[in-house]
């Protein structure tokens, strides 16, 4: 009887996975020359190989020209589930609508979506991480007596983004439970160095006592720390980021940078395969699904290193 059992379930676990072999996955990310974005196909790209199924990534290149394009193109390949980070949350309901009217289950892997037509929304708390990451700050704007008089200046993504809002409005909450001013937020557009540079310039030179800027992003850090150098106000004005790149594993430690929110985005794209997976096969899908984000300062740097190598930055020892 044992054995019928084990050769009923045996054969159970080859068809799915011959079913899953022939399946296929699309991904259409914003843009993969940002690095959040490369990590969290790579987390997509892994698991779905691990399950067995046929991915394709199509990076937008943050046009909205092209994310119609890609979806097209991936459609023209027979896929059987969508993946999308779209361009932001009003983009996303024309792929969704589309993938709706094609019989497509589709999944959200983070940015948002101003319509609920997709089986599952893989994000990260954004308002609690941003909060979390703005009590860093307050503490160390506090610990050098700079709290009361000295400002925040906020260089943001678009805020037509659902977790741009949720930033910002975490952020600002931390900062007004110490009553700490923010100077001005100004919205990222093509996301360039000159882009950060010149706003973070714009902010020295507008607010006289600006003591951090905080940057909802990562990859672009060396614009606003070029425009504090520039300004001859390295030990007057902090930085403080979004998310993570691989050389704030020393920046942080050294005090070049006091502190970043870092999102999981490797693991956000194994989810995001997971909730595909589970439609598939029948099972449970969790409709919203908020990973935690990790506020990292160099207090507790050290203690989260392997999570933040995997999750945060791909990188397997």
């Amino acid at each position: 009887m044992k054995i019928t059992k084990i050769i009923i379930l045996f054969f159970v676990l080859l068809c799915s996975m011959h079913a899953a072999s022939h399946k296929r996955i699309a991904y259409i990310v914003s843009d993969l020359e940002i690095p959040f974005w490369q990590i969290m196909s790579k987390g997509i790209e892994t698991k779905a190989n691990e399950l067995g199924y046929k991915i394709s990534i199509y990076s937008s290149s943050n046009l909205k020209k092209n994310e119609l394009e890609n979806l097209a193109l991936a459609l023209s390949t027979k896929i059987d589930g969508l993946i999308i980070s779209p361009i932001n949350s009003s983009t996303a309901v024309t792929l969704l609508e589309i993938a709706k009217n094609n019989n497509i289950p589709a999944v959200v892997a983070d940015i948002g979506s101003d319509s609920e037509n997709y089986i599952s929304f893989i994000s990260s708390d954004n308002k609690q991480g941003a909060y979390e990451l703005g009590k860093i700050l307050t503490k160390y704007m506090k610990d050098l007596s700079i709290n009361k008089d000295g400002s925040v200046g906020i260089i943001a993504i678009p805020q037509k983004r659902a977790n741009g809002k949720e930033r910002t409005l975490g952020f600002m909450q931390a900062l007004n439970e110490d009553n700490i001013k923010s100077a001005a937020l100004y919205q990222q557009v093509d996301f360039s160095y000159e882009e950060t540079y010149n706003y973070s310039k714009k902010l020295i030179n507008d607010n006289k006592n600006l003591k951090a800027i905080w940057l909802q992003g990562s990859d672009k850090y060396k614009g606003a720390l070029d425009a504090i150098k520039d300004s001859n106000k390295e030990k007057e004005i902090a930085l403080i980021c979004f998310d993570a790149e691989p050389e704030f594993l020393e920046m942080i430690p050294k005090g070049i940078l006091i502190g970043s929110a870092m999102q999981q985005p490797y693991l956000m794209g194994q989810e995001a395969v997971i909730s595909l997976d589970n439609f598939f096969n029948n099972k449970e899908v969790i409709k919203e699904k908020k990973l935690p984000i990790l506020p990292i300062s160099k207090h507790n740097i050290e203690e989260k290193l392997k999570t933040i190598k995997l999750n945060v930055l791909g990188i397997k020892d």
